[in-house]
């Protein structure tokens, strides 16, 4: 689905869709009642634009705005049926509780695929593997100054051993990933940690967050990440960019300014590619 998003949008460009009211244009400022209808402007203003969109779920949920989310969800299927939907909610568990969750994004929401955390290992991702034609990717470097805490450790105190985030590549890439249906989250503002990853898991789809309003470098990010030729992507990226795109202008023609911004970040990323 990356694939043929790219292909068919000219583009590298994840949508986040993060909605905040506090931040909406006046005539809905502070109104989650219009968290619908701000996120839906904004899918179809970029609907073209986009290799998929990232719906945050706790943007919904802290506004009890579920039900929006699922109306969202559905919009975008019919607007951008082209286009794949990631749900980022970071899950991370095990068993029956593993398996509610897998529901939960893949059987009420429709998504495509979600983002987990990794850290209580394979058996808490094989449930989510079990939808076929599903996905999901793994928190592997992430953006964060507290990534290091743990995904920078080595997993020996000894000079040569993996570090954690290197660990996790290669499980995705290998043993965890039989199917196809896993890729990794490595962050958009340590370029040469992606480029690391990319070079252990060299076939994983790559969720990059970071770019915009996190400072991430659109070009180094690319150049890091994405691998193939000008015939077929080998190693698909998605790099997300969301309040850049979504707080663009703060007026009525919040829609049009995303459209702008999220135009710009495309044209830019694709113009990166090293081909």
């Amino acid at each position: 689905m990356l694939r043929s998003a790219e292909r068919q949008n000219r583009s590298l460009l994840c949508v986040g869709l993060d909605p905040e009211p506090a931040r909406f244009p006046h005539r809905w400022r502070n109104d989650p009642a219009h968290i619908y209808d701000f996120c839906a402007a904004i899918v179809d203003a970029t609907a073209d634009l986009a290799i998929a969109f990232k719906p945050q779920i706790a943007y919904f949920a802290a506004h009890r705005a579920e039900d929006q989310l699922e109306r969202l969800m559905a919009h975008i299927r019919v607007t951008a049926p082209q286009v794949p939907i990631v749900l980022d909610a970071k899950r991370g568990d095990i068993g029956s509780t593993a398996e509610q969750y897998a529901k939960e994004a893949f059987e009420r929401y429709g998504a495509d695929a979600v983002t987990l955390s990794p850290f209580m290992g394979h058996d808490s991702v094989q449930p989510y593997l079990q939808y076929p034609g599903k996905g999901v990717f793994l928190l592997c470097r992430t953006s964060n100054p507290g990534g290091d805490d743990l995904q920078n450790q080595r997993l020996a105190e000894v000079e040569g051993q993996p570090r954690l985030y290197e660990h996790l590549a290669r499980l995705a890439q290998g043993p965890w990933n039989p199917n196809g249906q896993v890729g990794l989250v490595v962050g958009a503002t340590y370029p040469a940690e992606i480029e690391r990853v990319r070079a252990i898991a060299p076939t994983v789809p790559l969720l990059i967050p970071g770019v915009g309003a996190q400072g991430g470098d659109a070009v180094a990010t690319v150049r890091a990440g994405w691998r193939g030729d000008a015939e077929r992507t080998s190693g698909p990226i998605a790099v997300n960019s969301s309040r850049a795109i979504l707080y663009a202008s703060a007026e009525a023609d919040f829609a049009d300014a995303a459209r702008r911004v999220a135009l710009h970040t495309r044209d830019t990323l694709q113009a990166a590619r090293p081909l």
